[in-house]
């Protein structure tokens, strides 16, 4: 088997008035990510540890912040633009493993829906994606409810 790994990273600011996507899910929360698309920082984690196994670069050379074509966008669909970049090339997911970092709203009942809508955009079994909650125990901005970060490791199958 040829494999390549790849590790991704993103946090953005909360504020009102912004809805919260994790995964692609709609959280209910007070607090939603600031951003120049829907902010949603594990999707944005997800591809860019994508586009590093393919060695593409990352999120910000595909989908520009400040191009008017990416404002607002669903970060789903830039996913679904990335896994046919993957396709394109021939390569798979074997596994995913992902962590979020949030104070607040907990993110223990939606790790399942998470997971699950991770699967079905990326085209692999909902068994290959592994989604971690964690807090930072109130230390630093993501600790004191102000930001929220993510993390994605992704192992691709190339194929050849």
């Amino acid at each position: 088997m040829n494999v390549r790994i790849g590790f991704g990273y993103d946090i953005h600011r909360l504020t009102g008035g912004r809805k919260l996507y994790i995964g692609g899910i709609e959280i209910p929360a007070e607090k939603g990510e600031e951003g120049f698309s829907d902010g949603d920082a594990l999707l944005h984690a997800v591809i860019d540890s994508i586009l590093g196994a393919l060695s593409l670069g990352d999120i910000g050379k595909h989908f520009p912040p400040g191009d008017e074509r990416y404002r607002n966008m669903r970060s789903t669909e830039m996913l679904s633009k990335t896994i046919k970049l993957m396709n394109d090339r021939g390569a798979r997911v074997v596994n995913m493993d992902c962590t979020i970092i949030l104070e607040s709203p907990k993110l223990s009942p939606f790790t399942g829906s998470i997971g699950e809508s991770i699967a079905r955009i990326t085209g692999t079994d909902r068994e290959n994606i592994s989604i971690k909650a964690k807090t930072k125990e109130g230390l630093d901005s993501t600790g004191r409810g102000e930001a929220i970060e993510a993390y994605a490791i992704t192992l691709l199958d190339m194929g050849r």
